[in-house]
């Protein structure tokens, strides 16, 4: 169990506050957080990380104290056990992907036998010996989470780890995050702007805003989308039509169709959360 309750100066965009979380994740929980920039999210996985020192509160895992304002108790990052996974993947641009894993794994009694399952749970066998400058992103975002598993954590913390990729590559590192948290029976916090991605990862969300928390509950599933019809009043170049949707509103789409043709475009309703 990850217990906690942090408090910690912002400097925000609408002048100076407090971050003040207090949350209690069960073991093997998927806690997603959401929220606007400078709510204080990846301000809060630090803490945790002990990348940034709180100003107050504590942080208990598993009957051990990480973290205690109380007691002057305070437990150096690298004796944390956790991985983390940031948004820029943060890779040894020198190392080759092995190297990658083999570096997080020092200090592991069976180092190569684990940096080899990693490889091959995280289909990367056929790029141990490249560096990251020749992967996709896909590709090394699935070695930065490798080299955080290589720690073997109790506790994966995710900043915003898919936000950078394109929607299929995204697709499936989802499934791969969702196996990988079953898997190695993680308890992880991840950090996302997706409604959709929440819904699919998460068992509970918190919404921040301004260091606090605004929500806690369920991921609430995105509306489906809406089909409407709308009619073409031009044809641009490159494929692209201009079409007029019930209304009046203009919008541009990929497409082909001719001029006064009708055809049905698909909405994404963002959800009211």
């Amino acid at each position: 169990m990850l217990d906690f309750h942090l408090r910690k100066a912002l400097l925000t965009a609408a002048g100076p506050r407090i971050l003040d979380v207090r949350l209690t994740l069960a073991p093997g929980e998927l806690l997603a957080i959401s929220g606007p920039s400078g709510a204080g999210k990846t301000t809060l996985l630090r803490l945790l990380a002990g990348l940034d020192r709180p100003d107050g509160g504590f942080i208990q895992a598993a009957g051990h104290t990480w973290y205690s304002q109380e007691r002057r108790q305070w437990l150096p990052p690298q004796c944390r056990p956790l991985g983390f996974v940031f948004q820029d993947y943060a890779l040894f641009p020198n190392m080759t992907v092995r190297e990658n894993l083999a570096f997080a794994a020092e200090g592991q009694a069976d180092k190569k036998q684990l940096v080899n399952e990693l490889l091959v749970a995280l289909e990367l066998a056929e790029l141990a010996e490249r560096r990251p400058a020749v992967l996709s992103g896909g590709q090394q975002q699935r070695v930065a989470l490798a080299r955080a598993l290589a720690r073997r954590p109790r506790l994966l913390l995710l900043d915003e780890p898919l936000a950078a990729l394109d929607l299929p590559t995204r697709l499936r590192l989802q499934q791969v995050l969702a196996e990988v948290h079953r898997r190695f029976e993680l308890t992880t916090i991840l950090i996302s702007h997706d409604p959709a991605e929440i819904t699919r990862l998460a068992s509970r969300v918190v919404e921040l805003e301004l260091g606090q928390v605004r929500r806690l509950g369920p991921p609430v599933a995105p509306a489906a989308p809406a089909r409407v019809v709308g009619r073409v009043l031009a044809m641009l170049p490159g494929g692209r039509l201009r079409v007029q949707l019930p209304g009046g509103t203009e919008v541009e789409v990929n497409g082909t169709a001719g001029v006064g043709e009708e055809i049905v475009l698909t909405v994404d309703v963002a959800p009211t959360l």
